[in-house]
C-alpha cells in the first residue's frame, strides 16, 4: 500500500467516527505521523477527498495548516452540495466524477447514472464554445429531479 493510500485510509477511518461533524486535522502533525511532507497531505486531500467525491473541505494556511473535512452523507445534502459545486460551467471529467459519487453513495441507481452520463458527454454535446455551460445546466436540472 502506497503512502497516499495509507493517508487516505487513516483519514477515512477517522471520518467514520464523526457522523456529520467536521474532522479537524493539522497538516504538519499528520505529515509527521506518516513521515512525509505536508504537500503529500495536500495531494491526498485534493485528490481523494474532493467535492466530486462527496466531501466538503476547508483549509487554512499558516501555523501548521488546519484541515477540516466533512463527508456529505444524506442524499438531499449530497444533491444540494453537488448542485452548488457545479457552478455555471462544468467539464466532462468533473461531471462524471459527480455522477460516480452519486452512484457510490446510493443517491441514484446504475441505470440512471448511465443515462445522466450519456447526456453530459462531449460526444453528446458536440464541440461548441458554450458546451461546458450547457453541461452544467443539464446536470443541475437532472440533480433537481433526483
Amino acid at each position: 500500500m502506497g503512502m497516499s493510500d495509507r493517508i487516505e485510509a487513516f483519514i477515512t477511518e477517522l471520518l467514520k467516527d464523526d457522523t456529520d461533524e467536521w474532522l479537524e486535522l493539522k497538516r504538519n502533525e499528520l505529515a509527521s505521523v506518516f513521515g512525509c511532507a505536508p504537500s503529500q497531505i495536500n495531494y491526498v486531500i485534493q485528490t481523494r477527498f474532493s467535492p466530486e467525491r462527496g466531501y466538503a473541505v476547508e483549509s487554512r494556511r499558516g501555523g501548521g495548516g488546519c484541515l477540516k473535512i466533512r463527508r456529505i452523507r444524506s442524499a438531499d445534502g449530497l444533491t444540494r452540495h453537488t448542485i452548488e459545486l457545479t457552478g455555471d460551467s462544468l467539464d466532462e471529467k468533473t461531471a462524471r466524477g459527480f455522477i460516480t459519487n452519486l452512484l457510490r453513495q446510493d443517491v441514484t441507481d446504475e441505470k440512471t447514472a448511465r443515462l445522466m452520463t450519456s447526456a453530459i458527454t462531449d460526444s453528446t454535446l458536440g464541440a461548441f464554445p458554450e458546451r461546458d455551460k450547457v453541461r452544467a445546466k443539464i446536470l443541475k436540472n437532472m440533480l433537481s429531479v433526483l
